[in-house]
């Protein structure tokens, strides 16, 4: 799903100066599934669900990119995304806050169903909700940030899904002006978007990680 939201000037004023940190998915996969580590899914779930800002960026990686070790997370392929997809295009805020309620105790850290929440949540002028939802985005999306610089291949950010790169295009102000080419890597394919010389690399990682 490509959002254009009012959020988007919003998101664009939260990154600072993060310290980038090299994600290593073996360690990550580990660590969530061990419940004496720091790290555990249920521990990390818990602050992020309570309060997002008590988390530090490298819990916010641990907990974005372990969406690739769950089975239990949301599909856009899944009858209940779509359905709550088709209440979003028709503007139909009461029925997403429905859908997406469930959806979130499902997959709380799916980007997608953040957005929709965060845009019904607005129409009804539920600031509170509004911005329970938006310090989690927050908290993904720089995790997101501080996995790269996107200058090379070997720097490239990482997404675990193309809804998720273009979500990251958007906050990086990155328009339709940009050419995009693709090319295999060895644990996902990259896109490279090339403007004017500049080139800015993102790695979509596969899901049979």
């Amino acid at each position: 799903m490509k959002y254009q939201f009012f959020l988007l000037l919003v998101f664009l004023s939260v990154f600072g100066f993060s310290q980038k940190s090299k994600v290593d998915l073996k360690n990550i996969e580990k660590n969530l599934k061990n419940p004496d580590s720091p790290y555990n899914y249920e521990k990390l779930i818990f602050k992020y669900k309570g309060y997002p800002k008590s988390l530090d960026s490298v819990e916010a990686q641990y907990l974005y990119y372990g969406r690739n070790f769950r089975n239990d997370k949301v599909s856009a392929i899944d009858e209940s995304f779509k359905n709550l997809t088709e209440a979003f295009k028709q503007g139909n805020f009461e029925e997403c806050i429905r859908l997406g309620k469930v959806l979130y105790g499902k997959d709380p850290t799916n980007l997608d169903i953040l957005l929709v929440l965060l845009r019904a949540y607005d129409s009804r002028k539920d600031g509170s909700n509004f911005m329970h939802h938006l310090n989690q985005f927050r908290l993904l999306t720089e995790g997101i940030k501080n996995s790269g610089n996107g200058n090379s291949e070997k720097t490239a950010y990482l997404v675990n899904s193309v809804g998720d790169e273009y979500i990251l295009l958007n906050i990086l102000n990155i328009g339709k002006d940009y050419v995009r080419g693709s090319q295999p890597g060895k644990d996902g394919m990259i896109d490279i978007w090339e403007k004017d010389g500049h080139r800015l690399y993102i790695k979509i990682l596969y899901s049979d990680l």
